[in-house]
Protein backbone atom coordinates (compact mmCIF):
# COMPACT_ATOMS: atom_id res chain seq x y z
CA UNK A 1 0.00 0.00 0.00
CA UNK A 2 0.99 3.64 -0.22
CA UNK A 3 3.43 4.49 2.60
CA UNK A 4 1.31 7.30 4.07
CA UNK A 5 -1.70 4.93 4.07
CA UNK A 6 0.44 2.35 5.89
CA UNK A 7 1.29 4.89 8.62
CA UNK A 8 -2.40 5.60 9.17
CA UNK A 9 -3.30 1.89 9.14
CA UNK A 10 -0.58 1.30 11.73
CA UNK A 11 -2.00 3.95 14.06
CA UNK A 12 -5.52 2.53 13.69
CA UNK A 13 -4.25 -0.99 14.43
CA UNK A 14 -2.62 0.42 17.59
CA UNK A 15 -6.01 1.76 18.73
CA UNK A 16 -4.99 5.40 18.34
CA UNK A 17 -8.14 7.37 17.58
CA UNK A 18 -6.92 10.98 17.42
CA UNK A 19 -3.80 12.73 16.17
CA UNK A 20 -2.78 16.38 16.18
CA UNK A 21 -0.86 18.45 13.67
CA UNK A 22 -0.50 21.43 11.40
CA UNK A 23 -0.56 21.38 7.57
CA UNK A 24 2.62 21.72 5.56
CA UNK A 25 3.92 20.78 2.14
CA UNK A 26 6.02 17.84 3.33
CA UNK A 27 3.12 16.14 5.16
CA UNK A 28 0.38 16.54 2.55
CA UNK A 29 0.41 12.81 1.72
CA UNK A 30 -0.01 11.93 5.40
CA UNK A 31 -2.77 14.52 5.78
CA UNK A 32 -4.62 13.09 2.77
CA UNK A 33 -4.29 9.52 4.06
CA UNK A 34 -5.64 10.53 7.46
CA UNK A 35 -8.61 12.27 5.87
CA UNK A 36 -9.50 9.14 3.88
CA UNK A 37 -9.91 7.17 7.12
CA UNK A 38 -12.22 9.64 8.91
CA UNK A 39 -14.43 7.84 11.39
CA UNK A 40 -11.63 5.44 12.30
CA UNK A 41 -9.04 8.06 13.18
CA UNK A 42 -9.39 11.86 13.38
CA UNK A 43 -6.70 14.43 12.61
CA UNK A 44 -7.19 17.63 14.60
CA UNK A 45 -5.78 20.86 13.25
CA UNK A 46 -4.12 22.88 15.98
CA UNK A 47 -3.00 26.44 15.24
CA UNK A 48 0.66 26.06 16.11
CA UNK A 49 2.90 22.99 15.98
CA UNK A 50 3.76 23.45 19.67
CA UNK A 51 0.03 23.23 20.37
CA UNK A 52 -0.05 19.91 18.47
CA UNK A 53 2.86 18.56 20.49
CA UNK A 54 1.25 19.49 23.83
CA UNK A 55 -2.14 18.14 22.72
CA UNK A 56 -0.46 14.82 21.88
CA UNK A 57 1.11 14.82 25.36
CA UNK A 58 -2.28 15.47 27.00
CA UNK A 59 -3.87 12.71 24.92
CA UNK A 60 -1.17 10.21 25.91
CA UNK A 61 -1.34 11.14 29.60
CA UNK A 62 -5.12 10.84 29.73
CA UNK A 63 -5.47 7.76 27.50
CA UNK A 64 -2.34 5.86 28.66
CA UNK A 65 -1.49 5.07 25.05
CA UNK A 66 0.70 6.90 22.54
CA UNK A 67 -0.18 10.39 21.44
CA UNK A 68 0.71 11.38 17.89
CA UNK A 69 1.72 14.77 16.50
CA UNK A 70 2.84 15.60 12.97
CA UNK A 71 4.40 18.62 11.32
CA UNK A 72 6.14 19.57 8.12
CA UNK A 73 9.89 20.00 7.71
CA UNK A 74 11.95 22.96 8.88
CA UNK A 75 10.04 25.35 11.17
CA UNK A 76 7.15 22.91 11.54
CA UNK A 77 9.50 20.26 12.91
CA UNK A 78 11.48 22.64 15.13
CA UNK A 79 8.25 24.01 16.61
CA UNK A 80 7.57 20.52 17.99
CA UNK A 81 10.75 20.45 20.09
CA UNK A 82 9.32 21.97 23.28
CA UNK A 83 6.59 19.31 23.33
CA UNK A 84 9.17 16.61 22.60
CA UNK A 85 11.18 17.76 25.63
CA UNK A 86 8.03 17.79 27.74
CA UNK A 87 7.26 14.19 26.76
CA UNK A 88 10.84 13.09 27.41
CA UNK A 89 11.19 14.54 30.90
CA UNK A 90 7.71 13.43 32.02
CA UNK A 91 7.95 9.92 30.49
CA UNK A 92 5.04 10.43 28.08
CA UNK A 93 4.77 8.08 25.06
CA UNK A 94 4.32 10.28 21.97
CA UNK A 95 5.07 9.43 18.35
CA UNK A 96 6.22 12.53 16.46
CA UNK A 97 6.13 12.34 12.65
CA UNK A 98 7.89 15.04 10.65
CA UNK A 99 7.86 15.47 6.91
CA UNK A 100 11.14 16.04 5.13
CA UNK A 101 12.26 17.18 1.68
CA UNK A 102 12.48 14.51 -1.03
CA UNK A 103 15.51 12.25 -0.73
CA UNK A 104 16.79 13.44 -4.12
CA UNK A 105 16.91 17.09 -2.96
CA UNK A 106 18.48 16.72 0.48
CA UNK A 107 21.91 18.07 1.29
CA UNK A 108 23.39 14.98 2.93
CA UNK A 109 27.08 14.56 2.12
CA UNK A 110 27.45 18.15 0.98
CA UNK A 111 29.05 21.05 2.83
CA UNK A 112 26.09 23.37 2.21
CA UNK A 113 23.95 24.55 5.11
CA UNK A 114 20.78 23.64 3.25
CA UNK A 115 19.88 22.31 -0.19
CA UNK A 116 16.11 21.79 -0.14
CA UNK A 117 13.60 24.47 0.89
CA UNK A 118 12.81 24.10 4.62
CA UNK A 119 15.31 21.25 4.90
CA UNK A 120 16.42 20.87 8.53
CA UNK A 121 18.19 17.98 10.27
CA UNK A 122 15.54 17.48 12.96
CA UNK A 123 16.85 14.02 13.90
CA UNK A 124 20.18 15.38 15.14
CA UNK A 125 18.40 18.13 17.04
CA UNK A 126 16.05 15.89 19.02
CA UNK A 127 18.33 12.90 19.61
CA UNK A 128 19.18 13.95 23.22
CA UNK A 129 15.48 14.25 24.15
CA UNK A 130 13.93 11.19 22.49
CA UNK A 131 14.10 7.48 23.23
CA UNK A 132 14.48 6.84 19.50
CA UNK A 133 14.66 9.06 16.43
CA UNK A 134 15.56 8.29 12.83
CA UNK A 135 14.98 9.27 9.24
CA UNK A 136 13.32 6.81 6.87
CA UNK A 137 15.64 6.71 3.87
CA UNK A 138 14.03 3.95 1.76
CA UNK A 139 10.47 2.58 1.47
CA UNK A 140 11.68 -0.75 2.86
CA UNK A 141 12.73 0.93 6.12
CA UNK A 142 9.33 2.45 6.93
CA UNK A 143 7.50 -0.43 8.61
CA UNK A 144 10.49 -1.78 10.61
CA UNK A 145 11.27 1.71 11.91
CA UNK A 146 7.61 2.49 12.64
CA UNK A 147 7.21 -0.73 14.63
CA UNK A 148 10.47 -0.06 16.47
CA UNK A 149 9.41 3.50 17.29
CA UNK A 150 6.09 2.35 18.77
CA UNK A 151 7.70 -0.24 21.04
CA UNK A 152 10.40 2.19 22.14
CA UNK A 153 7.76 4.75 23.11
CA UNK A 154 5.79 2.24 25.18
CA UNK A 155 8.28 -0.17 26.71
CA UNK A 156 10.24 0.34 29.92
CA UNK A 157 10.21 3.99 30.89
CA UNK A 158 7.88 5.59 28.35
CA UNK A 159 8.92 8.55 26.26
CA UNK A 160 8.82 10.27 22.87
CA UNK A 161 10.08 8.96 19.54
CA UNK A 162 10.41 10.75 16.21
CA UNK A 163 10.40 9.54 12.62
CA UNK A 164 11.46 11.94 9.88
CA UNK A 165 9.90 10.84 6.58
CA UNK A 166 10.84 12.41 3.23
CA UNK A 167 7.98 13.30 0.94
CA UNK A 168 8.94 10.82 -1.80
CA UNK A 169 9.01 8.01 0.79
CA UNK A 170 5.48 8.96 1.91
CA UNK A 171 4.13 8.49 -1.63
CA UNK A 172 6.02 5.24 -2.32
CA UNK A 173 4.64 1.69 -2.08
CA UNK A 174 5.47 -0.48 0.97
CA UNK A 175 4.58 -3.92 2.36
CA UNK A 176 2.46 -3.49 5.50
CA UNK A 177 3.74 -5.52 8.47
CA UNK A 178 2.64 -5.19 12.12
CA UNK A 179 5.18 -6.45 14.65
CA UNK A 180 4.07 -7.09 18.25
CA UNK A 181 7.32 -8.58 19.49
CA UNK A 182 8.60 -6.64 22.55
CA UNK A 183 12.04 -5.09 22.39
CA UNK A 184 13.23 -5.35 25.98
CA UNK A 185 13.25 -7.99 28.70
CA UNK A 186 11.27 -7.47 31.90
CA UNK A 187 13.24 -5.76 34.67
CA UNK A 188 14.32 -8.05 37.49
CA UNK A 189 15.92 -7.61 40.90
CA UNK A 190 18.29 -9.98 42.64
CA UNK A 191 17.27 -12.31 45.46
CA UNK A 192 19.61 -10.35 47.74
CA UNK A 193 17.80 -7.09 46.92
CA UNK A 194 14.49 -8.81 47.56
CA UNK A 195 15.60 -10.11 50.96
CA UNK A 196 17.07 -6.77 52.04
CA UNK A 197 13.91 -4.93 51.03
CA UNK A 198 11.76 -7.33 53.01
CA UNK A 199 14.03 -6.97 56.04
CA UNK A 200 13.99 -3.16 55.98
CA UNK A 201 10.22 -2.99 55.61
CA UNK A 202 9.50 -5.53 58.34
CA UNK A 203 11.77 -3.61 60.73
CA UNK A 204 10.14 -0.25 59.96
CA UNK A 205 8.36 1.60 62.74
CA UNK A 206 7.82 4.87 60.84
CA UNK A 207 7.38 3.88 57.18
CA UNK A 208 6.38 6.32 54.45
CA UNK A 209 5.51 5.88 50.77
CA UNK A 210 6.40 8.52 48.18
CA UNK A 211 4.15 7.95 45.15
CA UNK A 212 5.34 9.38 41.84
CA UNK A 213 3.86 9.91 38.40
CA UNK A 214 5.52 6.69 37.24
CA UNK A 215 2.64 4.84 38.89
CA UNK A 216 0.20 6.45 36.47
CA UNK A 217 2.40 6.19 33.39
CA UNK A 218 3.03 2.48 34.04
CA UNK A 219 -0.67 1.72 34.36
CA UNK A 220 -0.21 0.60 37.98
CA UNK A 221 -2.07 3.51 39.62
CA UNK A 222 -5.44 1.78 39.90
CA UNK A 223 -3.90 -1.35 41.38
CA UNK A 224 -1.90 0.72 43.85
CA UNK A 225 -4.97 2.76 44.87
CA UNK A 226 -6.77 -0.52 45.53
CA UNK A 227 -3.97 -1.59 47.88
CA UNK A 228 -4.29 1.71 49.70
CA UNK A 229 -7.88 0.90 50.71
CA UNK A 230 -6.43 -1.50 53.27
CA UNK A 231 -2.90 -0.18 54.00
CA UNK A 232 -2.39 2.06 57.03
CA UNK A 233 0.83 3.75 55.96
CA UNK A 234 1.36 7.48 55.37
CA UNK A 235 1.55 8.42 51.70
CA UNK A 236 3.01 11.55 50.20
CA UNK A 237 3.23 12.25 46.48
CA UNK A 238 5.30 14.20 44.03
CA UNK A 239 3.63 17.38 42.81
CA UNK A 240 2.68 15.90 39.43
CA UNK A 241 1.17 12.82 41.09
CA UNK A 242 -1.28 14.52 43.48
CA UNK A 243 -4.21 12.75 41.80
CA UNK A 244 -3.04 9.24 42.71
CA UNK A 245 -5.18 9.29 45.86
CA UNK A 246 -8.27 11.36 46.63
CA UNK A 247 -7.44 14.37 48.79
CA UNK A 248 -9.80 13.05 51.48
CA UNK A 249 -8.04 9.68 51.76
CA UNK A 250 -6.99 9.31 55.41
CA UNK A 251 -3.44 8.21 54.46
CA UNK A 252 -2.86 11.05 51.97
CA UNK A 253 -0.61 13.63 53.64
CA UNK A 254 -0.01 15.88 50.65
CA UNK A 255 2.83 16.41 48.21
CA UNK A 256 6.51 16.77 48.90
CA UNK A 257 8.98 19.47 48.03
CA UNK A 258 9.87 23.12 47.72
CA UNK A 259 6.25 24.21 47.20
CA UNK A 260 4.78 21.17 48.91
CA UNK A 261 2.69 20.62 51.99
CA UNK A 262 4.58 21.38 55.19
CA UNK A 263 3.10 18.24 56.70
CA UNK A 264 4.54 16.04 53.92
CA UNK A 265 7.98 17.55 54.38
CA UNK A 266 7.88 16.99 58.17
CA UNK A 267 6.82 13.36 57.70
CA UNK A 268 9.74 12.68 55.35
CA UNK A 269 12.13 14.28 57.83
CA UNK A 270 10.92 11.94 60.61
CA UNK A 271 10.25 8.59 58.88
CA UNK A 272 12.64 5.65 59.26
CA UNK A 273 11.97 3.94 55.90
CA UNK A 274 11.05 5.88 52.76
CA UNK A 275 9.81 3.87 49.77
CA UNK A 276 9.66 5.80 46.48
CA UNK A 277 7.52 4.42 43.65
CA UNK A 278 8.23 5.96 40.25
CA UNK A 279 9.54 9.33 41.46
CA UNK A 280 12.96 10.58 40.43
CA UNK A 281 13.66 12.64 43.58
CA UNK A 282 14.77 15.85 41.90
CA UNK A 283 16.20 18.81 43.80
CA UNK A 284 12.76 20.41 44.24
CA UNK A 285 11.82 17.37 46.30
CA UNK A 286 15.03 16.79 48.21
CA UNK A 287 16.31 20.36 48.57
CA UNK A 288 19.85 21.36 47.64
CA UNK A 289 21.40 19.78 50.76
CA UNK A 290 20.88 16.03 50.38
CA UNK A 291 22.02 15.43 53.96
CA UNK A 292 18.84 17.18 55.14
CA UNK A 293 16.55 14.91 53.11
CA UNK A 294 14.96 12.04 55.07
CA UNK A 295 17.90 12.17 57.51
CA UNK A 296 16.69 9.29 59.71
CA UNK A 297 15.41 7.01 56.95
CA UNK A 298 16.56 4.06 54.94
CA UNK A 299 15.69 4.77 51.30
CA UNK A 300 14.17 2.18 48.97
CA UNK A 301 13.80 3.46 45.40
CA UNK A 302 11.71 1.61 42.80
CA UNK A 303 12.12 2.78 39.21
CA UNK A 304 12.04 1.16 35.76
CA UNK A 305 14.90 3.36 34.55
CA UNK A 306 18.41 2.22 35.51
CA UNK A 307 19.85 5.56 34.46
CA UNK A 308 17.63 7.43 36.91
CA UNK A 309 19.01 5.32 39.73
CA UNK A 310 22.58 6.45 38.97
CA UNK A 311 21.65 9.72 40.72
CA UNK A 312 22.19 8.60 44.32
CA UNK A 313 20.29 10.45 47.03
CA UNK A 314 21.44 8.70 50.22
CA UNK A 315 24.45 6.58 51.02
CA UNK A 316 23.44 2.94 51.25
CA UNK A 317 20.09 3.41 49.48
CA UNK A 318 18.46 0.33 47.97
CA UNK A 319 17.80 0.82 44.25
CA UNK A 320 15.32 -1.59 42.67
CA UNK A 321 14.87 -1.58 38.90
CA UNK A 322 11.36 -2.97 38.60
CA UNK A 323 8.17 -2.59 36.64
CA UNK A 324 5.77 -0.88 39.04
CA UNK A 325 2.98 -3.31 38.19
CA UNK A 326 5.09 -6.10 39.70
CA UNK A 327 6.46 -3.95 42.50
CA UNK A 328 3.04 -2.85 43.71
CA UNK A 329 1.82 -6.44 44.19
CA UNK A 330 4.96 -7.50 46.01
CA UNK A 331 5.34 -4.42 48.20
CA UNK A 332 1.59 -4.21 48.86
CA UNK A 333 1.68 -7.60 50.51
CA UNK A 334 4.74 -6.67 52.58
CA UNK A 335 3.38 -3.32 53.69
CA UNK A 336 0.06 -4.90 54.58
CA UNK A 337 1.83 -6.73 57.41
CA UNK A 338 2.91 -3.50 59.11
CA UNK A 339 1.09 -2.06 62.11
CA UNK A 340 2.25 1.37 63.25
CA UNK A 341 -0.65 3.12 65.04
CA UNK A 342 1.64 5.47 67.00
CA UNK A 343 3.28 6.67 63.80
CA UNK A 344 -0.09 7.24 62.13
CA UNK A 345 -1.27 9.21 65.15
CA UNK A 346 1.93 11.27 65.01
CA UNK A 347 1.39 12.10 61.30
CA UNK A 348 -2.23 13.04 61.94
CA UNK A 349 -1.09 15.36 64.75
CA UNK A 350 1.36 17.04 62.36
CA UNK A 351 -1.44 17.53 59.85
CA UNK A 352 -3.82 19.04 62.40
CA UNK A 353 -1.13 21.43 63.69
CA UNK A 354 -0.33 22.69 60.17
CA UNK A 355 -3.73 22.61 58.49
CA UNK A 356 -4.75 25.90 56.85
CA UNK A 357 -1.57 27.70 57.85
CA UNK A 358 -0.78 28.69 54.22
CA UNK A 359 -4.36 29.17 53.01
CA UNK A 360 -4.23 32.27 50.76
CA UNK A 361 -7.03 33.69 48.60
CA UNK A 362 -5.99 31.87 45.40
CA UNK A 363 -5.88 28.60 47.36
CA UNK A 364 -9.38 29.25 48.69
CA UNK A 365 -10.72 29.99 45.20
CA UNK A 366 -9.04 26.87 43.80
CA UNK A 367 -10.58 24.70 46.51
CA UNK A 368 -14.00 26.23 45.85
CA UNK A 369 -13.75 25.53 42.11
CA UNK A 370 -12.59 21.96 42.74
CA UNK A 371 -15.69 21.11 44.75
CA UNK A 372 -17.78 21.78 41.62
CA UNK A 373 -15.65 19.66 39.27
CA UNK A 374 -17.20 16.24 38.51
CA UNK A 375 -15.40 13.06 39.49
CA UNK A 376 -14.73 11.87 35.91
CA UNK A 377 -13.08 15.13 34.83
CA UNK A 378 -9.56 15.79 33.60
CA UNK A 379 -7.80 18.86 35.00
CA UNK A 380 -4.84 20.49 33.24
CA UNK A 381 -2.51 23.12 34.68
CA UNK A 382 0.05 25.48 33.25
CA UNK A 383 3.39 26.41 34.83
CA UNK A 384 3.71 29.12 37.44
CA UNK A 385 1.70 30.08 40.48
CA UNK A 386 -1.51 28.59 39.06
CA UNK A 387 0.13 25.17 38.91
CA UNK A 388 1.15 25.27 42.56
CA UNK A 389 -2.23 26.56 43.76
CA UNK A 390 -3.91 23.65 41.98
CA UNK A 391 -1.44 21.11 43.37
CA UNK A 392 -1.83 22.52 46.88
CA UNK A 393 -5.56 23.15 47.09
CA UNK A 394 -7.51 21.27 44.41
CA UNK A 395 -9.61 18.75 46.33
CA UNK A 396 -9.07 15.66 44.20
CA UNK A 397 -11.93 13.17 43.93
CA UNK A 398 -11.64 9.51 42.99
CA UNK A 399 -11.59 9.18 39.21
CA UNK A 400 -10.14 12.61 38.47
CA UNK A 401 -6.87 13.04 36.54
CA UNK A 402 -4.60 16.08 36.92
CA UNK A 403 -2.07 16.76 34.18
CA UNK A 404 1.06 18.88 34.64
CA UNK A 405 4.15 19.84 32.69
CA UNK A 406 6.52 18.62 35.36
CA UNK A 407 10.19 18.25 34.50
CA UNK A 408 10.28 20.59 31.51
CA UNK A 409 7.94 23.12 33.14
CA UNK A 410 6.59 24.55 29.89
CA UNK A 411 4.35 27.60 30.03
CA UNK A 412 1.59 27.29 27.44
CA UNK A 413 1.05 23.60 28.14
CA UNK A 414 -2.37 23.63 29.79
CA UNK A 415 -4.64 24.81 26.98
CA UNK A 416 -3.47 22.43 24.20
CA UNK A 417 -3.07 19.58 26.72
CA UNK A 418 -6.73 20.11 27.63
CA UNK A 419 -7.63 19.57 23.97
CA UNK A 420 -5.70 16.32 23.87
CA UNK A 421 -7.25 15.17 27.13
CA UNK A 422 -10.76 15.84 25.81
CA UNK A 423 -10.21 13.67 22.74
CA UNK A 424 -8.64 10.94 24.88
CA UNK A 425 -11.48 10.71 27.41
CA UNK A 426 -14.47 12.62 25.93
CA UNK A 427 -15.16 13.78 29.49
CA UNK A 428 -15.31 17.35 30.86
CA UNK A 429 -11.96 19.11 31.01
CA UNK A 430 -11.03 21.97 33.33
CA UNK A 431 -8.01 23.99 32.25
CA UNK A 432 -6.09 26.22 34.70
CA UNK A 433 -3.70 28.91 33.46
CA UNK A 434 -1.95 32.05 34.57
CA UNK A 435 -2.20 35.17 32.43
CA UNK A 436 1.40 34.64 31.30
CA UNK A 437 1.15 31.00 30.28
CA UNK A 438 -2.27 31.53 28.72
CA UNK A 439 -0.79 33.98 26.21
CA UNK A 440 1.79 31.41 25.09
CA UNK A 441 -0.71 29.27 23.17
CA UNK A 442 -3.98 31.17 23.22
CA UNK A 443 -4.39 30.53 19.47
CA UNK A 444 -5.63 27.03 20.41
CA UNK A 445 -8.87 28.69 21.52
CA UNK A 446 -9.76 28.49 17.83
CA UNK A 447 -9.95 24.68 17.89
CA UNK A 448 -11.93 24.72 21.15
CA UNK A 449 -14.32 27.29 19.74
CA UNK A 450 -14.77 25.67 16.33
CA UNK A 451 -15.85 22.32 17.82
CA UNK A 452 -17.44 23.71 20.99
CA UNK A 453 -15.28 21.45 23.14
CA UNK A 454 -16.51 21.36 26.77
CA UNK A 455 -13.31 22.85 28.17
CA UNK A 456 -13.70 25.34 31.02
CA UNK A 457 -10.68 27.63 31.10
CA UNK A 458 -9.75 29.40 34.35
CA UNK A 459 -7.18 32.17 34.00
CA UNK A 460 -5.68 33.46 37.25
CA UNK A 461 -4.96 37.07 36.25
CA UNK A 462 -2.67 39.00 38.57
CA UNK A 463 -1.32 41.01 35.62
CA UNK A 464 2.15 39.77 36.46
CA UNK A 465 4.55 36.90 35.96
CA UNK A 466 3.88 36.01 39.56
CA UNK A 467 6.35 33.18 40.16
CA UNK A 468 9.30 35.21 38.87
CA UNK A 469 8.04 38.37 40.60
CA UNK A 470 8.09 36.42 43.89
CA UNK A 471 11.65 35.25 43.13
CA UNK A 472 12.70 38.86 42.51
CA UNK A 473 11.08 39.86 45.80
CA UNK A 474 13.11 37.25 47.69
CA UNK A 475 16.49 37.54 45.98
CA UNK A 476 16.66 40.83 44.03
CA UNK A 477 15.51 43.38 46.63
CA UNK A 478 12.10 43.80 44.91
CA UNK A 479 13.58 44.86 41.54
CA UNK A 480 10.70 43.61 39.37
CA UNK A 481 12.36 43.50 35.95
CA UNK A 482 9.99 42.49 33.09
CA UNK A 483 7.45 40.89 35.42
CA UNK A 484 4.98 43.75 36.09
CA UNK A 485 3.25 46.28 33.84
CA UNK A 486 5.51 49.08 35.03
CA UNK A 487 8.59 47.08 34.04
CA UNK A 488 7.62 45.68 30.64
CA UNK A 489 5.13 42.81 31.10
CA UNK A 490 1.51 43.33 30.03
CA UNK A 491 -1.53 41.09 30.36
CA UNK A 492 -4.17 41.05 27.63
CA UNK A 493 -7.89 41.89 27.80
CA UNK A 494 -9.30 38.42 28.37
CA UNK A 495 -12.89 39.46 27.70
CA UNK A 496 -11.98 40.71 24.25
CA UNK A 497 -9.92 37.58 23.56
CA UNK A 498 -12.90 35.40 24.47
CA UNK A 499 -15.16 37.49 22.25
CA UNK A 500 -12.75 37.20 19.33
CA UNK A 501 -12.97 33.41 19.54
CA UNK A 502 -16.75 33.38 20.28
CA UNK A 503 -16.26 31.78 23.68
CA UNK A 504 -18.47 32.76 26.65
CA UNK A 505 -16.61 34.90 29.18
CA UNK A 506 -17.15 35.28 32.95
CA UNK A 507 -15.28 37.37 35.51
CA UNK A 508 -14.64 36.19 39.06
CA UNK A 509 -13.63 38.91 41.50
CA UNK A 510 -14.97 37.51 44.75
CA UNK A 511 -14.88 34.05 46.21
CA UNK A 512 -18.64 33.44 46.21
CA UNK A 513 -19.88 34.24 42.73
CA UNK A 514 -22.12 32.01 40.56
CA UNK A 515 -19.38 29.53 39.68
CA UNK A 516 -21.68 26.54 39.76
CA UNK A 517 -23.98 28.01 37.13
CA UNK A 518 -21.08 28.94 34.82
CA UNK A 519 -19.54 25.48 35.11
CA UNK A 520 -22.80 23.75 34.17
CA UNK A 521 -23.12 25.67 30.90
CA UNK A 522 -22.61 23.52 27.81
CA UNK A 523 -19.52 23.98 25.69
CA UNK A 524 -16.43 26.03 26.48
CA UNK A 525 -16.08 29.04 28.74
CA UNK A 526 -13.27 31.38 29.75
CA UNK A 527 -13.44 32.40 33.41
CA UNK A 528 -11.08 35.18 34.49
CA UNK A 529 -10.10 35.09 38.16
CA UNK A 530 -9.03 38.62 39.08
CA UNK A 531 -6.26 38.64 41.68
CA UNK A 532 -4.06 41.32 43.27
CA UNK A 533 -0.74 41.91 41.54
CA UNK A 534 1.21 40.93 44.65
CA UNK A 535 0.07 37.29 44.82
CA UNK A 536 2.31 34.73 46.48
CA UNK A 537 2.80 31.01 46.55
CA UNK A 538 3.47 29.71 50.01
CA UNK A 539 5.01 27.74 51.47
CA UNK A 540 8.15 28.09 49.38
CA UNK A 541 11.56 26.64 50.18
CA UNK A 542 14.48 29.08 50.13
CA UNK A 543 17.85 27.94 48.79
CA UNK A 544 19.94 25.96 51.25
CA UNK A 545 17.23 25.37 53.86
CA UNK A 546 15.86 21.96 54.92
CA UNK A 547 12.45 20.97 53.57
CA UNK A 548 10.83 21.42 56.97
CA UNK A 549 11.74 25.11 57.13
CA UNK A 550 9.84 26.70 54.25
CA UNK A 551 9.02 30.38 53.81
CA UNK A 552 7.34 32.15 55.47
CA UNK A 553 9.00 30.59 58.52
CA UNK A 554 6.80 28.97 61.11
CA UNK A 555 6.72 30.46 64.56
CA UNK A 556 9.96 29.15 66.08
CA UNK A 557 8.22 27.74 69.13
CA UNK A 558 5.80 25.79 66.92
CA UNK A 559 8.63 24.68 64.63
CA UNK A 560 10.66 23.25 67.50
CA UNK A 561 7.57 21.55 68.88
CA UNK A 562 6.86 19.86 65.55
CA UNK A 563 10.49 18.81 65.12
CA UNK A 564 10.48 17.25 68.59
CA UNK A 565 7.12 15.49 68.36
Amino acid sequence: MKASDAIVQFLIDRNITDVFGYPGGMVTHLMDSLDRRKGEIEAHLTYHEQGASFAACGYAQAALKPGVAYATSGPGATNLITGICNAYFDSIPVIFITGQVNTYENGKGLLVRQKGFQETDIVSMVRPVTKYCDQVETPQQLMPKLNHAYHMAMEGRCGPVLLDIPMDIQRSQVDYVLNDEPLCKPAEISSQQRRQTEQWIRCAQRPCILAGAGLRQSGAAEKWAQWMTSLRIPVITSMIAVDLLPSAHPMNFGFLGAYGDRCANFIVSQCDVLITLGSRLDVRQTGARLQDFAPHARLIRVDIDDNELTHSIKEGELDLRMDLNQAVDWLGGLLGELRCPDWIEHCEKLRSQLEGIDDLLPNQITAQISRLVPSEAVITTDVGQNQVWVAQSFEVKKGQTLLFSGGHGAMGYSLPAAIGAWYARRKPVFCFCGDGGFQMNLQELQLISAYRLPVKIFVYNNRALGMIRHFQQMYFDCRYVQTLSQSGYFSCDLEKIAAAYHIPYHRLEKQYEPLEQWMKEEGPALIEIVLPEQTLVQPKLAVGKPGTDQEPPLDRKLYRKLMEL
